[in-house]
């Protein structure tokens, strides 16, 4: 579990320097609070708010060490089917507050690592204003724009995934990017997509990060164009299984559209307009869990 020594491994300093005592001694209750997200210093957007859980110390330690292996195996099956940009591309996660006045954090990989070389304990811990808190190594300033801004401003976005992978990349490039309804995988997934046709280059700015969530507005999933993709979702799983099941369904539609022959049309009463967690449909639980059984075979350094 995520102790003090294990905190301290992890940022590169002994235990109990440079940490508050509130970073290791956490409130011993467990209760359903809400709380308020505070804005960044730079924001004007009003704060939000969320469902949290304070946790004990020890469950609060054993709860992000578990949101750290399930973040380590998405990098890893990420690198395995070719989803990342080298070392480009950036994925986060909202950590549980320790106390309902806490400051929101989020999990995210340091700059300059390939998805590959990534494991639990080298996922840094940021603030929305872009401060490394815990961990080595220090946050892109474009994977902060859009993270930080749009955890901001959505959240139910506890995890986003900001990949490159081949076959929603090429749909971002038509002049049209737009998912037919053609598969039945399509029925689920197209009330979930939005499409970003304004970006002109990498998000450099607040302005450009809070334009990207609104573009995404209640969509789970943003194609943007000429760019890649960005899923959120309310947890790992969620965020992983929806982002699979997109790539693998655009895939089938360009190698269908690929032969030049008119693509089948589903009828439109059939979509399930379904725009709660993708798990409640979907076995997003199991199948990440099926990764991380072929990752502790394969790979198991992913959870150290």
């Amino acid at each position: 579990m995520l102790t003090a020594e294990r905190v301290a491994r992890t940022s590169g300093r002994p235990p109990g320097e440079g940490l508050s005592a509130n970073a290791i001694a956490l409130p011993l209750q467990c209760e359903l609070v809400r709380a308020e997200f505070a804005t960044s210093s730079s924001s004007k957007a009003a704060p939000m708010s969320a469902i949290v859980h304070t946790l004990s110390s020890t469950d609060a330690d054993q709860a992000e060490w578990r949101l750290r292996c399930d973040m380590a195996a998405v990098f890893r099956i990420a690198a395995r089917l070719g989803w990342n940009e080298q070392i480009g591309n950036h994925n986060s996660l909202v950590l549980p507050q320790a106390r309902p006045d806490d400051a929101p954090r989020f999990l995210i990989n340091p700059r300059g690592h390939l998805f590959q070389e990534l494991t639990a304990s080298s996922l840094i811990v940021c603030d929305l204003d872009g401060r490394v808190l815990r961990g080595t190594g220090e946050l892109r300033k474009v994977a902060f724009y859009i993270h930080a801004r749009i955890h901001l401003q959505k959240p139910e976005a506890t995890c986003i995934l900001h990949v490159h992978p081949r076959w929603l990349t090429a749909l971002s490039l038509l002049e049209t990017p737009r998912l037919a309804l053609a598969h039945h995988n399509n029925l689920l997934l197209n009330d979930r997509v939005a499409v970003d046709d304004g970006g002109l280059a990498p998000a450099d700015s607040n302005a450009e990060g809070d334009r990207l969530a609104a573009a995404m507005g209640d969509a789970s999933i943003l194609v943007m164009g000429g760019h890649g993709v960005t899923v959120a979702g309310p947890s790992v799983h969620d965020a992983f299984d929806e982002l699979f099941i997109a790539e693998r369904t655009v895939m089938y539609q360009l190698t269908a559209m690929s032969t030049g022959l008119p693509l089948r049309q589903l009828p439109e009463g059939a979509r399930r307009h379904w725009h709660g967690a993708w798990g409640e449909k979907i076995d997003a639980r199991l199948h990440l869990d099926a990764w991380r059984r072929v990752l502790d075979r394969e790979e198991p350094d992913y959870a150290s």
